[in-house]
């Protein structure tokens, strides 16, 4: 034409027509002894295209007995990256799953991931484990200080915790859950990461502040349907996002001292949310949510 075009791309052709993040699912399973100790854990995950399991992530290295197994079905659905692709979801299934083994063995849900981590430390399992034990250890035991994990103060909230590594950063969570209206609402988070040295601390608090956000937004409401091929949603009239007198009052962002060079932290705080979020859901609720989003009008069966 030798002139320039002016192509006008609409929301709807935006969320009919683009890129989606992958479908997943994983089965988990653990095994006690008689003394309630963790002897034999067992996840088998996969999606469409692809699978979502790190087979050397923890708690592998930490227990006698432990396998991952993974499985693919092909799909032309066009996918792309979504926050912390494939972590964001494998953290929701493992760390909401950690802490009903901890129930199980009758353990706080922090020192249970302590105990095992230690283990790991120590003795561990293998020599393939893609996580540093002391640095996943350190978010942990800095996210239950600063939250005040355990104190009387805080017992109004119906608390949740979950920690994880990915992008080569270290990440931990604790959401503190209420009752508003008759709706599960967060209304605390306090944040703990190891992404070696912070240069911009700042921007860092910045995104994870984001992080949490989005990470409670998609774990509650972010939802892709198709029918016949085609996307269910094609605009935010019916694609839910978080609102914003749905996101918390207050995020307490909080950094482990480091030497270490350093990480990613765009990706690394989301994926944690998500389980975090599942693990306040069963104290406020008393049912496990076993599909994202969590929000029941889009929630199939509570298994």
């Amino acid at each position: 034409m030798n002139a320039p075009v002016k192509l006008i791309y609409s929301r709807e052709d935006d969320m009919t027509y683009g890129i989606y993040r992958p479908m997943y699912t994983a089965t988990y399973r653990a095994a006690l002894d008689a003394n309630k100790n963790l002897i034999g854990f067992h996840v088998k995950g996969g999606g469409i295209p692809e699978s979502p399991i790190h087979a050397n992530r923890f708690p592998a290295g930490a227990v006698d007995n432990y396998l991952a197994e993974s499985w693919e079905i092909t799909s032309n659905v066009t996918i792309g990256a979504f926050r912390a692709p494939r972590s964001n979801f494998n953290a929701a299934a493992e760390q909401s799953f950690l802490d009903e083994v901890a129930e199980a063995m009758g353990k706080d849900p922090i020192e249970m991931r302590l105990e095992l981590l230690k283990r790991a430390k120590e003795n561990p399992v293998g020599k393939n484990n893609d996580y540093n034990a002391d640095r996943y250890a350190a978010v942990l035991e800095l996210v239950r200080e600063k939250s005040g994990w355990g104190k009387a103060e805080n017992q109004k909230y119906n608390r949740g915790v979950a920690a994880y590594f990915c992008h080569n950063s270290y990440a931990a969570h604790v959401v503190d859950m209420v009752d508003r209206d008759g709706s599960p609402y967060v209304e605390r988070v306090t944040s703990a990461m190891d992404c070696g040295i912070v240069i911009n601390p700042d921007a860092a608090a910045n995104m994870v502040e984001g992080a949490v956000v989005d990470g409670i937004g998609n774990a509650f409401y972010g939802s892709m349907t198709f029918k016949e091929g085609q996307a269910d949603h094609n605009n935010f009239n019916s694609y839910r996002l978080i609102r914003h007198n749905e996101a918390p009052k207050q995020i307490n962002v909080h950094f482990v001292k480091s030497e270490a060079d350093p990480t990613g932290l765009g990706e690394p705080p989301f994926p944690p949310v998500f389980g975090a979020v599942a693990n306040a859901l069963y104290k406020t609720t008393g049912k496990r949510f076993y599909n994202q989003p969590f929000d029941s009008s889009d929630q199939p069966t509570n298994i």
